[in-house]
């Protein structure tokens, strides 16, 4: 196999799929899927001008899962040879034939899957050398640097470049191809006065590398954030509004995203089991899947199982409307797959038109903390307990007073979730959950 990376790959990748599903056929399938997949990246990192790490990444695989009846079994290779895809395929068909009947087992029904592929815009080159991503992480870092004679060290700036091709088919005759690429630049820098130190960082990722931020800029925003930080305290015990800023309000909305997914249902282990239908939101928030933006990280015509992807409302009016489901989930719920195979695609949490920046929100809070970073994973998706160390603002009459550091936020995401206040226009871009700063009442707030 040539060494590109490109839509010039698809046929061939193409070829390997049909080769997968008629050897599954012949072996006696009853139904078969296929991925074949790809990629190739580059990572560079530099510390402090030196060249820390040079990284260059060339992956392939194929997947194959086949049903004999309700039974199934799964193999998988990197090897994409003629030979290496009839053995994964008979050891797929292998462990079929041992595995335990399952009648929710099988393909994505037909007239689900998807049939029309729009492009999305999300493959975009970036045919950067090593010495180029070298010299950009220089500049990101040296700028950050210069900033302030307070910022003497750095985690380091990295450049990173990821492109992938993969080709899906199934026994039901589906079959498509897509190519996508990825490309972030970030900086991480540390502070110091006396025994105080503080490290932040900034970064920007996107599709499209003409809509990175400027490196320097970059480096100049981390710098910044590291310096603010400079002096934080710890804060007495209590209870505090709590808002979120746009790089952080999109993992306390995961939670909101995890307990809806059709697995966490079936298995009864949501902190939101049986939500549909029912108000979990204040009556003006409103979330909406939006597969189809262009050059979203999102973006997708068809989810994992080939089913075709749509928009739709997760929440109206405060109400879960539905649940992320793939094929398996939604028949154990007797229900069907809403395309979700794998994933959610582009959630955005509503901020209407003049919704207000962080600065308003600040001063709608009044006295409240602003976190900037969260640490840990003390979220508990069964009764939906939250708590998770933080370090931010402490903010007084609507301005920020001085940084905090070494604290722990907490509370129930059942009672957290109803005391949302506000959600900004302030939207975060570099992530499937597009939303603004998020404005929450209720937090129980662990310092001193």
């Amino acid at each position: 196999m040539s060494q590109q990376v490109d839509p010039s790959r698809i046929p061939e990748l193409e070829r390997v799929v049909m080769q997968a599903l008629d050897t599954a056929k012949k072996s006696g399938a009853s139904q078969a899927e296929v991925d074949a997949s790809l990629s190739k990246g580059l990572s560079v990192t530099v510390r402090l001008g030196e060249v820390e790490t040079v990284e260059y990444q060339r992956d392939r695989g194929l997947g194959i899962t086949v049903y004999f009846g309700t039974r199934k079994g799964s193999a998988s290779t990197a090897d994409l040879g003629d030979e290496s895809v009839r053995e994964t395929v008979a050891k797929a068909c292998a462990i079929a034939r041992h595995t335990a009947l399952d009648d929710c087992a099988g393909l994505a029904d037909p007239d689900l899957l998807a049939r029309d592929f729009p492009d999305l815009q999300l493959d975009f080159p970036w045919e950067i050398t090593p010495d180029e991503a070298v010299v950009l992480a220089r500049e990101c870092e040296s700028a950050g640097l210069a900033v302030d004679t307070r910022l003497g060290n750095s985690e380091g700036a990295s450049v990173g470049s990821q492109r992938g091709v993969r080709v899906y088919g199934n026994s039901h005759g589906f079959l498509a191809g897509d190519c996508a690429s990825s490309h972030s630049l970030s900086c991480v820098l540390l502070a110091q006065t006396g025994e105080d130190m503080q490290r932040d960082y900034w970064y920007s990722s996107a599709r499209d590398p003409k809509d990175l931020e400027d490196a320097a800029s970059i480096g100049r925003h981390a710098a910044a954030r590291a310096i603010a930080r400079l002096g934080a305290r710890r804060l007495p015990t209590g209870k505090a509004p709590v808002l979120f800023a746009p790089e952080v309000a999109r993992g306390f909305i995961g939670h909101f995203i995890g307990a809806i997914r059709g697995g966490a249902q079936y298995r009864k282990a949501s902190f939101l089991l049986g939500a549909a239908g029912q108000q979990v939101f204040p009556s003006w928030v409103q979330m909406h899947e939006r597969p189809r933006l262009p050059k979203a990280f999102a973006s997708a015509n068809w989810d994992g199982e080939g089913v075709r992807t749509q928009d739709r409302e997760l929440v109206r009016d405060g109400v879960v409307d539905g649940y992320l489901l793939g094929s398996y989930s939604a028949r154990k719920l007797g229900l069907r797959s809403t395309g979700n195979a794998g994933g959610l695609h582009n959630l955005l949490v509503d901020s209407s038109a003049g919704a207000p920046d962080q600065a308003a929100l600040l001063r709608q809070m009044g006295k409240g903390l602003l976190v900037t970073e969260l640490m840990g994973q003390g979220v508990n998706g069964v009764t939906g307990d939250y708590s998770r160390g933080a370090t931010g603002f402490w903010v007084e009459g609507g301005e920020l007073a001085y940084p905090v550091h070494e604290i722990t936020i907490a509370g129930n995401l059942k009672e957290l979730y109803p005391n949302v206040v506000a959600i900004g226009g302030d939207v975060d871009l570099r992530g499937g959950i597009r939303m603004g700063s998020l404005l929450v009442d209720g937090f129980t707030i662990a310092g001193e």
